[in-house]
């Protein structure tokens, strides 16, 4: 099996921004290994347009399938620091370890996402006809990067300065392996919201597939893409959180992580083919909102309704509205229109803006005023804030449309305790609920005192 000679677009897991960040940092080793990396990500179509065809292998490239049997076919080959692909071929689907760390990590993260996507969705591999999972390890010289070219995964070792090596994080195997995924179904233009749309669904499959892997619940998950990529010496968690876009990383040599959560702010740029890697944190937040409102484990109903709609006939140009359609649509079909699993997932657009509220009138708008107040208890005094959207910080906002449309407020409201001080939140159409203050999370108790602080109207 030879590799094509012509380049699809290369999906790296890291963003060419941070790339950038880091090669502009003046760190010893890692901003000169971005640089570099950064050169061969951009000039890969020239070189694989000019490099001659490799040479017929010495080993047959696949092991035998044995007919009607589902079962990964795996193949790991080695391309010891350079670029050439695929490399030398060093294990293949019923051949023992290697003792090579980085090729036995990524013949088991391949058998993982494999294990996913059968066990969860009866998909036989990417293409659901078995298509064989290939990658190559030790790609180039510290190469800072993993990526999927359209046939492959292909891993770098990192630098070891910022960046370990990326076969431990089984999520960024799940995560490029998802881009196979993506091309054999809806086949999502990589730019804009199609691409962001692109990224994030290959996040989402990245971590069903460590969460399955791990036997997590949605509760119990990180909801991290790449944890164990940095060293230790960064200062950050993973390349990506789905549960709080733009709080990955904050550090000196990378910057902070520039993901948005809401529509509100959603980045417009021409860099990294329009915000692929950067406003896919909107669709992330609102998959993990219904995964964590279901609960249970996130590859069962949540998964099912985000496969559904990607393999449901979606546009390759699907912006996000459309995708949140979609996934209504595939929810109402699997569950039913007013099932829990539907509700949530109307709920979660409507947190991250990409959707209305359910039941939000059509003059229901932005720039609504809400009114937070707490009264306290029997002896108590009320104090009372009333602010517009606008002047809340955007993480409070967020908090505080995800709060008012997961419908825990409405839900506490019908809970009573006698002389406990109450919480009144008024969001003009939205939502009039009191809830008593023992019943909320400490982080939402939080929330709305650092409202009231913002806007503090004392009543007496």
């Amino acid at each position: 099996m030879s590799e094509p000679r012509t380049a699809p677009v290369r999906h790296g897991i890291v963003p060419p921004y941070l790339l950038e960040q880091l090669a502009a940092s003046g760190a010893p080793t890692a901003s000169l290994v971005a640089e570099r990396t950064l050169g061969l990500d951009r000039g890969i179509r020239a070189e694989r347009l000019a490099s001659p065809p490799p040479a017929p292998r010495v080993r047959s490239a696949l092991p035998e399938r044995v007919p009607g049997e589902r079962a990964p076919q795996r193949v790991i080959s080695d391309a010891h620091r350079g670029t050439t692909l695929p490399g030398t071929q060093v294990r293949a689907e019923g051949e023992p370890p290697t003792g090579d760390i980085a090729a036995d990590q990524a013949f088991d993260g391949l058998g993982a996402a494999w294990r996913m996507l059968h066990d969860a969705f009866g998909r036989d591999s990417l293409d659901g006809a078995g298509m064989p999972l290939l990658a190559t390890v030790h790609y180039g010289d510290r190469y800072a990067n993993a990526f999927w070219d359209g046939t492959r995964m292909v891993f770098g070792d990192g630098d070891g300065e910022v960046f370990a090596g990326f076969t431990s994080a089984i999520d960024v195997i799940g995560h490029e392996l998802g881009h196979g995924v993506i091309a054999s179904t809806a086949d999502l233009v990589y730019r804009d919201q199609p691409g962001a749309l692109n990224e994030s669904i290959a996040d989402v499959l990245g971590a069903l597939v460590k969460q399955h892997a791990l036997g997590q619940t949605a509760d119990e998950a990180d909801w991290l893409i790449g944890a164990g990529v940095f060293t230790d010496a960064v200062r950050g968690v993973a390349l990506r959180s789905m549960a709080a876009p733009g709080t990955a990383y904050d550090d000196p040599a990378l910057g902070k992580d520039p993901q948005p959560a809401h529509m509100r702010d959603f980045v417009v740029t021409s860099d990294d083919l329009g915000g692929v890697h950067i406003n896919s944190g909107i669709p992330n937040k609102a998959f993990h909102l219904v995964a964590t409102t279901i609960g249970g484990h996130a590859w069962e109903a949540p998964g099912r309704i985000w496969i559904d709609a990607l393999t449901g006939g979606l546009s390759p140009t699907a912006d996000f509205a459309a995708f949140a359609a979609a996934t209504v649509a595939a929810s109402v079909a699997r569950f039913g229109d007013d099932a829990a699993e539907t509700r949530a997932v109307r709920a979660a657009w409507a947190a991250v803006g990409v959707a209305e509220a359910p039941g939000a009138g059509a003059d229901a708008t932005a720039d609504e005023a809400v009114r937070v107040a707490r009264t306290g208890g029997t002896l108590g005094r009320t104090r009372a804030a009333v602010l517009e959207l606008e002047a809340i910080p955007s993480g409070d906002r967020e908090q505080l449309d995800t709060l008012v449309a997961s419908g825990r407020l409405a839900e506490l409201e019908e809970q009573t305790l006698p002389d406990a001080p109450l919480w009144r939140v008024t969001i003009e159409t939205k939502c009039d609920v009191t809830v008593a203050e023992p019943l909320l999370p400490e982080e939402v108790v939080a929330l709305f005192r650092r409202l009231l602080e913002l806007g503090d109207e004392p009543t007496g």
